[in-house]
């Protein structure tokens, strides 16, 4: 049997149509890419839509936006599996005429009681092989069948997992499991096995929570390996789930959401959630901020964990600040513009961006900040911003009017020399005079530096909004 490491490394992302492309999924999909692209191999994609009831385009596409969105690319298009049903049950008859698998017959009356049986005398819930060594010849003529893997019973399997170790389970701990309905419709466990030995997988990369199955499907290729030989199984990487902050396992509340909603809701930029799911689970050193080039450079399976992650919305956060704040400002303009309702100047958007920036964590916290720089006037003002405009903050304001007035040099510099010796003069301390401006210019009591607000606004818009709100 060929060693699937002596071939060219070939990953899959295999998701179910079934919803978005939740953050789970979008680790998953990352460390099958990186894993392939560190090894200069192929990374495929493969939409297991197999359910038509639950999978949906919408659900696709999702799917492909998601991936197209982190910069997740593929080497060949997609595989559907719903197209590939044909291909599965010939194998599955491959099987059944080489002895491997069998004719079941057994009626859903029949394994509902034997499942109550179990159920009463507390026995593990697997099919008691009643048809495994029964002739087709005792059914009833044209009586319906489904056709069932003939695992080994004896023994034990083992499998080398990249992630967990070696880990072992006894063969009698398995059943006789379905690989064609009724219907002659190929189930989950020979689609996933037929498909990814057609794709030339080498490296099956997905969560633990697929273990088991693995045990389940190493008796398909070990049956294809005799009947045809040239049916490696794949080197299986199983790794952890992830959790929520507080242990629990993931769920929407802790942040189970599509990629699409870190992008659209919170404001994510795709960098930043590369870089956290990357080191979700996977770590090099005490390296928190990790390039894609890089990534591509150190990724390798050894670094994953064998513990469960906690996915951490603040970690993100945090980490998205930092991006932003490395992100090229035309590009942070363009973003923010499109979450800007009124019509929006890019190029003042990316002449503030370096102000802006420099504490944002967010896309929507940048589209809040440069808010101010399209309001129009009458500007509508914050509770706490208005209690700053009472009649000493009006008389301060037109204080501030007519120095600024008289001001020739409108760059930050000049204006903070004008109003700090105008406080200089009242004999107040410079927040006095501020912090009235910043509700004037802004209609909030959170802004970029003030001087930074006078620059950007411009001399006309600075002193009208002033002049407004000192009446």
């Amino acid at each position: 049997m060929a060693s699937p490491a002596a071939k060219p490394v070939v990953t899959r992302f295999a998701p179910s149509p079934t919803g978005f492309l939740h953050i789970g999924g979008a680790r998953t999909a990352l460390f099958n890419w990186l894993f392939a692209r560190h090894h200069g191999g192929k990374a495929l994609l493969r939409i297991e839509d197999t359910d038509r009831k639950r999978s949906t385009q919408e659900a696709i596409d999702a799917i492909l936006d998601g991936l197209s969105w982190l910069g997740l690319d593929y080497d060949e298009d997609p595989v559907f599996q719903s197209e590939r049903a044909d291909r599965h049950a010939e194998v599955a008859h491959k099987l059944l005429e080489a002895g491997h698998a069998y004719k079941c017959f057994a009626t859903p009356e029949e394994l509902e009681a034997m499942r109550a049986e179990q159920r009463a005398n507390k026995q593990p819930m697997r099919y008691d092989g009643r048809w495994r060594d029964r002739d087709a010849s005792e059914a009833p003529d044209s009586a319906p069948y489904t056709v069932r893997l003939k695992t080994p019973s004896e023994g034990e399997a083992t499998i080398a997992d990249a992630v967990q170790g070696n880990v072992s389970v006894r063969n009698e701990e398995l059943d006789d499991y379905i690989i064609l309905r009724a219907d002659g419709t190929p189930t989950y466990m020979l689609a996933a096995v037929v498909d990814d030995h057609d794709m030339g997988v080498t490296h099956v990369i997905r969560g633990d929570d697929h273990l088991n199955n693995a045990f389940r499907q190493l008796p398909i290729y070990h049956a294809m390996e005799q009947i045809e030989g040239d049916w490696p199984e794949p080197v299986y990487a199983h790794v952890p789930l992830i959790h929520g902050s507080d242990g629990a396992k993931l769920s929407k509340r802790h942040g189970a959401l599509g990629a699409e909603a870190y992008r659209d809701e919170f404001g994510i930029l795709p960098e930043a959630l590369f870089n956290y799911l990357l080191r979700l689970g996977w770590g090099h050193g005490d390296r928190e901020e990790i390039t894609r080039a890089e990534a591509i450079e150190l990724f390798d399976l050894s670094g994953v964990g064998k513990s469960p992650s906690r996915f951490d919305m603040k970690k993100l956060e945090n980490l998205n600040g930092h991006y932003i704040r490395e992100s090229d400002d035309a590009r942070l303009a363009q973003l923010v513009g499109e979450r800007i309702e009124s019509d929006v100047d890019l190029g003042l958007l990316e002449q503030a961006m370096p102000v802006l920036k420099t504490r944002a964590k967010n896309l929507n916290e940048l589209a809040d900040g440069a808010g101010f720089l399209f309001a129009r006037r009458p500007l509508a003002m914050t509770d706490k911003a208005a209690k700053l405009l009472d009649a000493d903050g009006r008389a301060r304001l037109r204080a501030v009017s007519d120095a600024l007035a008289g001001e020739n040099d409108w760059t930050s510099e000049a204006l903070e020399a004008t109003t700090k010796s105008l406080a200089e003069r009242l004999e107040l301390g410079l927040g006095k005079l501020a912090q009235p401006m910043r509700a004037a210019l802004t209609g909030t009591t959170t802004s970029p530096g003030i001087f930074d607000v006078l620059v950007l606004l411009g001399r006309e818009e600075s002193l009208a909004r002033i002049d407004a709100q000192a009446e």
